[in-house]
């Protein structure tokens, strides 16, 4: 398990996190990887873990209506895909398919809920973490819609 609470205190996600936290986190923890085409999940399925790629790409999509599947963010190394497994009812809201191989580490959803309502520290702290990457994936779609729409007027 030491070598997963390296690598969780060492990814830019958990940058400056409070190192019981991250041992903590780790036992939600394990290693994944994902073939390029490969999905690691899809709209509306359980939002029951998130990923912290390590290596590789992953792009986030959405289908859309007479247009098929429209790609919104493509993330990479150090970056966190899911956030859905945070907040009630825990579906996911887009896909999230792997560009080529992809390593990374799966959390545990349930695990990790669990252990941020008994430290309301730790969960407070994954809250503020999230929010930023939310707001930051937010602000990705929204300029994104903006040169869609705004290139046809």
């Amino acid at each position: 398990m030491e070598g997963l609470e390296q690598v969780i205190r060492e990814h830019a996600f958990f940058a400056g996190l409070d190192e019981g936290f991250c041992t903590l986190i780790s036992g939600c923890a394990r290693n994944v990887r994902f073939e390029a085409g490969q999905y690691l999940f899809h709209e509306g399925e359980p939002a029951d873990q998130f990923y912290l790629i390590r290596h590789g790409r992953v792009s986030l999509g959405i289908t859309a209506p007479g247009r098929g599947a429209v790609s919104f963010q493509t993330l990479g190394e150090g970056e966190i895909v899911g956030v859905s497994w945070l907040i009630p009812p825990y579906r996911w809201s887009y896909d999230a398919k792997a560009l080529e191989l992809t390593r990374a580490i799966a959390i545990d959803a349930t695990c990790l809920r669990q252990k941020c309502e008994a430290d309301h520290h730790l969960g407070y702290d994954m809250m503020k973490r999230f929010m930023a990457v939310l707001i930051q994936r937010l602000q990705a779609t929204r300029l994104q819609i903006l040169d869609v729409y705004g290139s046809h007027g």
